[in-house]
Formats: C-alpha cells, sequence, structure tokens
C-alpha cells in the first residue's frame, strides 16, 4: 500500500510540474490561465520585438550594429506595432483558422491571402501574385514561379502557428506545409516551421537553449537550414561569452559565400533577407541574450539585416516562456482598443481567438479539457513529429501544376472580372488606356487608379515589383501606312523619389531617362515619341518604371496615349 501510494504521489508531483509519463504516453498539462498569461507574453513580446527594431531595419546589412545604435526603448513604442506587416500578415492565417477550422484546404488559404489588401514584399508579394493570377498553392511558392522561395517570409509570420500549440510542435510542422507554401519553400518552410516550433516549446521549457535545440530537430538534418542553425549552436558553444565571434563566422559562411546563396533574390550591397541567416540572427538573440528579455532583442537587432523581424521572432518565443505576468512594465502599456491594421483584432481580441484556437487545438490533438473552479485544465497528448522529406530551392521538386478551378478563381476578387469594381486600380488599366496591359506591378506606394494626384485628373499609379524587375505597361499596335503616328506621354514621380522610365520599340530602346526633380517640371514630363518609321508594321512598345535605387520609385501616369495626325 506504501508503495503504491508513493507511486500516486510520484504521478501528481509530475503532472503539476507539467509533465506525466503514464504506460508509454507523454502528457503535458497547462492551466487556461497559465496559457493566457504566456500567449499573451508571447504576442507582446513580438510586438515590442517589431516595433523596438523598426527604425534599424536593413539599416546593418553584412556588418553589426554597435550598441550605441540601438533606439531607446520608450513605453509608447509598444502601440507602434500595430501598422507592421510583421504581424498583421499571420493574423490573415489566424481568421481563416477560425473561420474554417484547422483542417481547412490548402487552396482555400490560397484564396483568403489572394483577398487580403495589404501591401506585400518579396516572397509574399510574389506568392500572393501567382495565387492572383491563378496558379494554387502549393506552386505558388515553387522556385520555379518565385524567386523569393528562400526569403524570411514565412519565417516572420509563423509565430502564430506555435503561439495556438501550446505543447505541441508538430502543429507548426503542420501548419508550414499549409500557410508556407503559399509563399516560401524548402528552407523558406523550414524557417517557419522551426520559429514555430520554439514557440510551441517555449510553453513548457524556460530553457531557451534547449528550446533552440529541440525545434531544430523538427526540420531535416540535410537542409541549409539546419547545418545554419546548428552552426549557431556550435559557435555558442566556442564563444558563450562572445556573440560577435560567432556573428563573424555566420557572416562568412552564409553572407559571403554564394554556395550558401544560391537562391537568394539580390545579391547587392550586402542585402540578404534569406530565412538561413535571418535565423541565426533569432538564434543568436535568443541564446546569447540567456532569458533576459531586453538583452535577447538587442543582440538580435544588433546583428542586423532584417532588424526588426527578427528581434521580434526572438522577444515573441521568450516572452512566452516569461509569460505576460513577469515581463517588465515598461512592456505592457498596449492600446486595448486599437486595431491591428487590416485585420479585426485589438489586443484583447487577439488573445480570445488565439485561447479559442488552441483549445480547439488540444482537442484536435487527442487531449482534453479538465474543468475547474479555478481554472481549466487542459491535457494535452504528446505526438511525434513526423519526418520532412528535403526540399531545396537550388533542386527542386517538379511544381504539382495546381491550378485554382473555375469555381475557385470567382472567390478572388482580384484579377477576377466578375468583380471588376473590387480590383486593384492598377490591374484595370483599360479605364485608364485601353488596349494595354499591366506587367509586374509591386505593392509599394500604393499603385492604382486615382481620380486626382497633385492637380492631375485621373492618374494611374505603378511601382516596379523589385529593385531588379520593373513594372512594365505595354501593348501591340498596327501603325498606320499613311500619316504621322507618335507616343504621347506625361508621367510624374513622387515628390521623394525619382525612377528610370525606360521605352522600347521592338526590343530596342527608344528613350532612358530618369523622371526626377532635374528633369521633370513641377514632379511632371512630356515625352512624344515618333513612330512614324515603323508605318504598316505591327510594333511591340514598352513602358518601364524600373528603379534605381529603392526609395519611392513609383510612376504616375497622366497620359499615355497613341496620336495619329
Amino acid at each position: 500500500m506504501k508503495l503504491r501510494l508513493g507511486v500516486l504521489l510520484l504521478l501528481f508531483v509530475l503532472v503539476f510540474n507539467c509533465r506525466v509519463f503514464a504506460m508509454d504516453e507523454k502528457f503535458c498539462r497547462i492551466s487556461k490561465t497559465d496559457y493566457i498569461d504566456k500567449v499573451k507574453g508571447g504576442w507582446l513580446g513580438q510586438i515590442a520585438g517589431v516595433a523596438w527594431g523598426f527604425p534599424t531595419e536593413f539599416a546593418f546589412q553584412g556588418k553589426m550594429m554597435s550598441e550605441g545604435r540601438v533606439p531607446v526603448w520608450k513605453e509608447k513604442m509598444i502601440n507602434e506595432g500595430f501598422c507592421q506587416d510583421d504581424l498583421y500578415v499571420e493574423m490573415t492565417f489566424l481568421q481563416t483558422l477560425d473561420k474554417y477550422g484547422f483542417d481547412v484546404s490548402l487552396r482555400q488559404i490560397g484564396i483568403d491571402f489572394a483577398n487580403s489588401e495589404y501591401g506585400l514584399c518579396h516572397a509574399n508579394d510574389k506568392g500572393r501574385w501567382n495565387l492572383r493570377n491563378g496558379i494554387a498553392p502549393p506552386d505558388s511558392s515553387h522556385p520555379k514561379f518565385n524567386e523569393h522561395a528562400d526569403d524570411i517570409d514565412y519565417q516572420i509570420e509563423a509565430d502564430f502557428s506555435g503561439l495556438i500549440a501550446p505543447c505541441m510542435p508538430h502543429y507548426p510542422v503542420e501548419a508550414g506545409e499549409k500557410f508556407g507554401r503559399l509563399m516560401c519553400y524548402g528552407d523558406g518552410v523550414y524557417g517557419g516551421q522551426f520559429v514555430g516550433a520554439m514557440y510551441s516549446l517555449a510553453y513548457f521549457e524556460n530553457d531557451i537553449e534547449k528550446v533552440v535545440r529541440k525545434a531544430i530537430t523538427y526540420i531535416p538534418e540535410k537542409s541549409q537550414y539546419y547545418e545554419c542553425i546548428t552552426d549557431v549552436i556550435k559557435g555558442f558553444e566556442q564563444n558563450p561569452q562572445d556573440w560577435r565571434k560567432t556573428w563573424e563566422f555566420i557572416n562568412e559562411k552564409y553572407h559571403k559565400n554564394v554556395d550558401y546563396r544560391q537562391f537568394s533574390c539580390i545579391i547587392a550591397n550586402g542585402f540578404n533577407i534569406d530565412a538561413k541567416i535571418n535565423g541565426a540572427y533569432i538564434v543568436m538573440g535568443l541564446l546569447y541574450g540567456r532569458g533576459d528579455f531586453e538583452k535577447t532583442i538587442k543582440i538580435a537587432m544588433m546583428c542586423g539585416q532584417d532588424s526588426d523581424c527578427n528581434p521580434s521572432n526572438a522577444g515573441g518565443i521568450l516572452a512566452t516562456a516569461i509569460g505576460y505576468n513577469k515581463l517588465t512594465a515598461k512592456y505592457k502599456n498596449i492600446n486595448n482598443k486599437e486595431k491591428f491594421y487590416y485585420t479585426k483584432y485589438n489586443f484583447s481580441e487577439l488573445v480570445d481567438v488565439s485561447v479559442k484556437l488552441a483549445e480547439q487545438l488540444v482537442v484536435r490533438n487527442g487531449g482534453k479539457v479538465e474543468k475547474s473552479a479555478d481554472s481549466d485544465i487542459w491535457i494535452i497528448p504528446q505526438k511525434p513529429v513526423s519526418s520532412q522529406i528535403l526540399e531545396q530551392s537550388t533542386n527542386p521538386c517538379s511544381p504539382v501544376g495546381s491550378l485554382f478551378t473555375k469555381k475557385e478563381w470567382s472567390q478572388i476578387k482580384f484579377h477576377n472580372p466578375e468583380n471588376a469594381e473590387k480590383q486593384p486600380p492598377a490591374f484595370a488599366i483599360n479605364d485608364f488606356a485601353p488596349g494595354w496591359q499591366v506587367i509586374d506591378c509591386g505593392d509599394y506606394m500604393l499603385p492604382g487608379l486615382y481620380d486626382e494626384w497633385d492637380g492631375h485628373k485621373s492618374v494611374l499609379v505603378t511601382h516596379p515589383y523589385s529593385q531588379t524587375i520593373p513594372c512594365v505597361i505595354t501593348r501591340d499596335y498596327s501603325v498606320p501606312a499613311k500619316g504621322k503616328t507618335r507616343l504621347h506621354i506625361i508621367v510624374g514621380h513622387h515628390y521623394m523619389g525619382d525612377f528610370d522610365l525606360i521605352v522600347k520599340v521592338d526590343e530596342k530602346e527608344v528613350l532612358n531617362k530618369t523622371i526626377g526633380p532635374v528633369t521633370a517640371k513641377n514632379h511632371w514630363l512630356e515625352e512624344n515619341i515618333d513612330l512614324s518609321s515603323y508605318a504598316g508594321k505591327t510594333i511591340k512598345i514598352e513602358l518601364f518604371n524600373k528603379a534605381n535605387g529603392w526609395a519611392c520609385e513609383s510612376a504616375y501616369w497622366d497620359v499615355i496615349e497613341i496620336v495619329r495626325n
């Protein structure tokens, strides 16, 4: 009897230390109250990290930031995260889960993302562009169609997958195979799965080094992402007091060595938005921060590159382990009434939907909810994390040929003639210049058709797709055999920037001019290009809105017309 009582007592103690071994099955237990404390901490840590690091984003490319350049934290900064895409994009995914449940199809997720209205960059932007043009996931992220597949995008948005999955690290892996496949592939997906798993583990493990070491086991060992994170761990073991030495090694191998950047979207001017090196900076913040919230965020920030996203991930993971109640007061003064941009959630509502989804996931996972007078207890059985097939963007599998059906296509309001009134105006060029077509218009600077801009009526705004891919306005035109024909253009620039206007006829450059303060009068430039030499021929005309830097590169088209005399 004494032995039996002793065993029962041992089990009781283990249960209330959040882990219990019963037969061959392992359980985690967490009260709903404790979950709320930790999920609030996780979201708040993420907000603090991105708001604090935002002024430094990509200001330090391939170089470290000195501590003297780190912005001073001010309590009001916690309310500067509502407009950050690091946050509101992943809330789109929460809204999809809340509406359709955890068994939502990959194609429905793609439709919801295609219908999002916020501006995007890199992998997100190209993935959504593919979706809006009929390429369904997973092909929307395939390297054949998305040159940004290894970028950081899903990594910075995967926090949600772990925040709603306490002690269920298999779910962030599952979520990556759905939400991550909208825009990323291979290492781009693995980064998000790794980040999500760290959040999940942080609910029950305060030792952040253990969290890192466990989470990395959930992605393929032969991937470059796995290699990068294990290199950071080795660097920490060899130089536990000097994060800068580890940074030097990581920068040399994963930034300067092109063998580890074979699918980087841009290799110029020190810029690196690859998931691997930015994931390394998250882990450096976590390991060298040693559980100190402020130090963790600062180190992740001082590593440079995407120095608001990386401290956001690191801060969120650590704050999940710490919990809201133990966070310093200067990080808690959040406005509970303000909504996150493009979402239906304020902070309290964000916590509420997280709790709702987490409890659903516990039950879906085979767990149960024990009712209690003080707080419900969630009992969560542990499941093995399925091994994954290695995928790398440099040698991808063949696309699966996923296209939206006509019925699915009708649900996408952008690029859909049945919903023309809801299209972004940049894709309704026929209302502005019939016969012309817009290709590769980016989302920066709010492109579209404006009733008025700078005193001019009906102005079409475009923006380059990227620093290397221009926006193109094009058409084929049959030049009359008789008379004179000219291309008439009136185009403006943003008062804070300029861009290169290139005009080609049958791929021959006929105009190349920077449209900016030096060349344009009161922001506007008029050009007439004689097409008479092409009389009797059908020609291809292309107008390029090309970036010559990456600041306010938008073009403002007042007139695009072909005039015949």
